[in-house]
């Protein structure tokens, strides 16, 4: 009995975890403290809190994988939801190991913007547009993440001729043309921007850099 209580505890999955990203929100797990035996297979439950029934996962029940999609299952975004998952192997089956409870409003990472540089005389004109949710609308278009949050837009100009490392914020708002002028001809510059959301007091990180010559 000791022996397979044993292998019960060693088997249990450890630091189960949601992990998101604009809403696309994955269940993460490391395996227990045995070293994983080839057959170690792994079963996901989830549940809304408050609920008392758990939800079997079935794309998640039996897998070898340490992670689970849990996107359409926690779409309501103002829910908290739990998620749970146990092992087994060798036909022993560990308890279940509970995650922290997960709220996506207010735990999903917003990503940054997609920054493109439209046009340059004197000037740098961007164009931003916000990431995007993975829920569609009606037509079938994925819901950007504006119609969640109250974004602001964080612009940052890098000058090469000065230094790598300072990022100017020329501009903060929600307009998605923005242009940013008074630059030196002949100057190499780079754009990067952020997502900001005033309410939670978060930001993104910074966008992949556009560099233009003027």
């Amino acid at each position: 009995v000791l022996e397979k209580r044993d292998l019960q505890d060693s088997i249990k999955p450890q630091k189960v975890e949601f992990r998101s990203l604009n809403f696309n929100s994955t269940l993460h797990w490391q395996p227990g403290r045995a070293r994983e035996a080839r057959d170690t297979v792994y079963f996901v439950q989830y549940k809304v809190y408050g609920q008392s029934t758990w939800q079997n996962k079935d794309d998640c029940w039996g897998i070898q994988n340490h992670v689970c999609d849990l996107t359409n299952e926690t779409s309501d975004i103002q829910e908290p939801y739990y998620g749970r998952v146990k092992a087994a192997s060798a036909g022993i089956y560990s308890n279940w190991s509970l995650s922290c409870r997960f709220t996506p409003w207010r735990e999903t990472v917003i990503g940054p913007p997609m920054v493109t540089v439209v046009h340059s005389n004197k000037s740098i004109i961007l164009k931003l547009q916000a990431p995007h949710s993975p829920y569609k609308r009606k037509r079938g278009s994925k819901i950007p993440m504006t119609n969640y949050y109250d974004l602001l837009y964080q612009v940052f100009i890098i000058n090469n001729l000065l230094d790598e490392q300072q990022r100017v914020l020329v501009y903060e708002g929600k307009d998605k043309f923005i242009k940013i002028e008074h630059l030196r001809p002949g100057v190499s510059y780079c754009v990067v921007a952020k997502t900001y959301v005033p309410m939670l007091d978060r930001s993104s990180a910074y966008s992949s850099r556009q560099c233009t010559v003027l």
